[in-house]
This record gives structure tokens, sequence and C-alpha cells, in this order.
């Protein structure tokens, strides 16, 4: 499994994503919090089971640092409960789906336009189609 970004750990802690965003975040922290069957490592409670990192990167969600250590934790343990690493890939294909950054500024100016205008961000597999515009002087019609 690829590890958990830490771009995206740091934007939902942070309360990116708006309501999909808080979703995600209360899935992960269910995730994380719980109980840990780990196979026998050989390392006994060294292992961090990501409550702590997690808890940390809540108490400051722009800390990069902290994103990071709980990236780190969710890997170590998803290589060490089979469980938890299936539904950790599982959540991290939904959370991969959310944009949680970057900002949309969309302008038209200048020029005559026709037709629909689409404005958003992330268009993809779309197809769209309008009339092309009337040639020619369009005659006003007669008041009623």
């Amino acid at each position: 499994m690829d590890p958990v970004s830490v771009g995206l750990l740091a934007a939902l802690a942070g309360g990116a994503g708006g309501e999909i965003g808080r979703q995600l975040w209360a899935g992960l922290s269910a995730l994380v919090h719980r109980p840990f069957r780990q196979r026998d490592s050989g390392q006994g409670d060294a292992i961090s089971s990501g409550e702590t990192e997690l808890a940390a990167l809540v108490r400051a969600p722009g800390d990069a640092a902290r994103a990071q250590a709980l990236s780190t934790a969710l890997a170590v343990r998803a290589a060490l409960d089979p469980d938890f690493g299936t539904d950790l890939q599982e959540w991290h294909e939904e959370a991969q789906l959310v944009r949680t950054g970057g900002e949309v500024h969309n302008e038209i100016s200048g020029g005559t336009f026709h037709g629909t205008v689409q404005q958003g961000r992330d268009f993809s597999g779309l197809t769209l189609t309008s009339p092309p515009p009337a040639t020619g002087p369009r005659t006003p019609e007669p008041p009623r």
C-alpha cells in the first residue's frame, strides 16, 4: 500500500473538503481507534497504533511533521495488521477521490459570446455541445 499523503492528512485534519472531508476524517479516526491486532513483530508495544499521532495532528493540523508521523504510523500498522491494511487501503482510495485544496478562479471578459458557459473545477469525461452562433445580422422581433 502507498503511504497516505502527508498533504491529504494535514488538509483533512484542518477541515478541508467540507462535509465530505469531515466524514473522511471521522472514518480515519474510527479506523485508527480500532484495536491494534499486530502480528508478532518482536517489538512489543514499541509500535504505535497511530492514535497518538492522530491526536497530535488534531491539535496542530498545519504541522507537516505531525502529518508525516501519522502517515508513517499508518504505514507500519498496515504492514503489521493485514485487516487494518485492507481497510486503510479502501479509505485511502475513497479519500483520493476528494479534492481538498486549491482555488478556482473563472473569468470571462471582452468579446461577444454565444452559448452556454460551464465554470467550475476538475471537469472530466464531459461532452458539452451547443448550437453554433447564428451568422449575419439578427432581425429584431416586432413589438407586440
